[in-house]
């Protein structure tokens, strides 16, 4: 069977995300359009985890959790895990690797952590809009370390890819590459080329899923259906 999934999406707690973007309204938005698996993915930091756990798993949908990391080339790069709890340590170090600048709302925006019932549990004081002082030759073996998926995001993107960073695709073991458009051109190593959402607002959920072959919605039937390139643009 093939399973459709958006793995790049923001919650309320991304400074660039809609406060509407509460883990439920994720949930909510994300069932209206068959989403099979959801990923949440703020920026660097996975504090709204236990809630889309929640909320996910009420809506009858398979939650991944994880989070956009900024390396140091200032460069996104989506990690994701199975379960919360390796997700929620790994997104505690890398806040920890954030340069120590107070997030302030008015100017970048307000990074708050919610419950399942969105009610407001905490407010994220540092920037987590910066970028991390770890490389992205570092993320990638960090994040296979402790079972997880990775892939540099929207390398198609003018703005906070690793492509228009550096100006090629450091070759590096990712499990995919993300576009915004799937033809878009560039050299891709080889790789799977999946395409998300990358939603900031409760519209845009479920935009650009992909569809992945397994015999079981999970986790481990993504890295499989990536690992041996059974995916197919969703229509």
């Amino acid at each position: 069977m093939y399973a459709t999934a958006d793995l790049h999406i923001h919650s309320c707690l991304s400074p660039c995300g809609s406060l509407e973007m509460s883990p439920a309204r994720i949930a909510a938005e994300a069932s209206s359009c068959n989403i099979d698996i959801l990923a949440i993915t703020d920026h660097n930091s996975c504090r709204n985890a236990p809630a889309f756990e929640e909320c996910c798993l009420q809506a009858g949908i398979v939650p991944l959790f994880g989070m956009e990391v900024t390396s140091s080339e200032e460069a996104h790069v989506v990690c994701l895990f199975e379960k919360k709890e390796p997700a929620m340590e790994f997104g505690a170090y890398i806040e920890s690797r954030l340069p120590e600048i107070t997030g302030k709302a008015n100017m970048f925006g307000d990074q708050v952590y919610v419950d399942a019932e969105e009610n407001i549990l905490g407010e994220v004081t540092k920037a987590l809009i910066g970028a991390t002082d770890i490389s992205i030759d570092r993320i990638v073996p960090m994040v296979h370390e402790r079972g997880g998926i990775v892939f540099p995001a929207h390398i198609d993107r003018p703005a906070f890819s690793i492509v228009m960073q550096l100006g090629f695709l450091p070759d590096l073991p990712y499990d995919a590459v993300e576009c915004m458009d799937p033809n878009c051109g560039l050299n891709t190593l080889g790789l799977p080329v999946i395409t998300n959402s990358d939603a900031h607002y409760p519209g845009d959920i479920g935009s650009r899923p992909t569809r992945y072959e397994m015999n079981k919605l999970s986790f481990h039937g993504i890295q499989h259906a990536l690992a041996t390139h059974h995916i197919q643009r969703a229509l």
